[in-house]
């Protein structure tokens, strides 16, 4: 699907990554809905950024941990213009090993990273099949191919993620496209020492992390590849060959 002229929804769209994408999204010719949670402030800069460079941008707010928020976002976009990309990509990342996750641990992860994409897909892929065409992409992660002890919620519920791809990829086709991207270390926390970063980059075989826009080319080559679908697309500098 060629994004020009489409209508793009990105959850947690406004800091990150997730900016990264809404920024490729409306130079390629997109409107970009961009979803956000507490970050107003991001969200709104980046809208009047896009519209300075002549693009189409608008902001929603919504806590996804919430079900009813989750279905008030797919109405506020929906009633901006039909949605015909939806990149599901706002998560938390709480650090918990197994034996430390605790109830509201769980359940938060759960909710803002499995459940809130499975109803978003739900109700927005379900429009997307009876319009006739429509593509989704997860941003599920590493974790959710491995199995990371410190982040136990995490993991799991982005394992969810990746089977949910492909359960929906075969229930919306032929119309709709759903697949995944697994990025593995792209975007260290703010707090991250030289050190630290230095171990995260001897974990790849590639030796170095990675960038928001090697995400950004992988949501962009699943986009504009029209025989792809229930496919968990990799970009991790070959951490996982480890």
């Amino acid at each position: 699907m060629d994004p020009r002229g489409r209508t793009v929804l990105v959850t947690g769209g406004a800091a990150r990554v997730g900016r990264a994408i809404s920024l490729a999204f409306a130079e390629a010719g997109a409107r970009v809905i961009i979803h956000y949670h507490t970050s107003e402030r991001d969200a709104g800069e980046l809208v009047e950024e896009i519209r300075r460079a002549g693009g189409e941008a608008s902001a929603i707010q919504a806590d996804l941990s919430s079900p009813d928020a989750v279905q008030d976002l797919a109405t506020a976009a929906e009633a901006v213009a039909p949605v015909d990309i939806l990149i599901n990509n706002a998560s938390v990342f709480p650090p918990a090993s197994f034996l430390d996750v605790t109830p509201g641990i769980w359940e938060n992860a759960i909710a803002v990273n499995l459940r809130a994409p499975f109803f978003l897909t739900q109700r927005i892929g379900g429009a997307m099949k009876a319009r006739g065409a429509g593509v989704v992409i997860n941003i599920a992660d590493l974790s959710g191919i491995q199995s990371w002890m410190g982040y136990a919620a995490h993991s799991i519920s982005k394992a969810g993620l990746v089977h949910f791809t492909k359960v929906a990829a075969r229930v919306l086709a032929p119309e709709v496209r759903v697949a995944a991207i697994a990025p593995g270390t792209v975007l260290p926390p703010v707090s991250a020492s030289p050190e630290e970063i230095s171990r995260l980059a001897d974990r790849s075989a590639l030796e170095r992390i990675g960038s928001p826009e090697d995400v950004v080319r992988a949501v962009m080559f699943l986009i504009m590849s029209d025989f792809i679908t229930g496919e968990i697309l990799t970009v991790d500098g070959g951490r996982s060959l480890h």
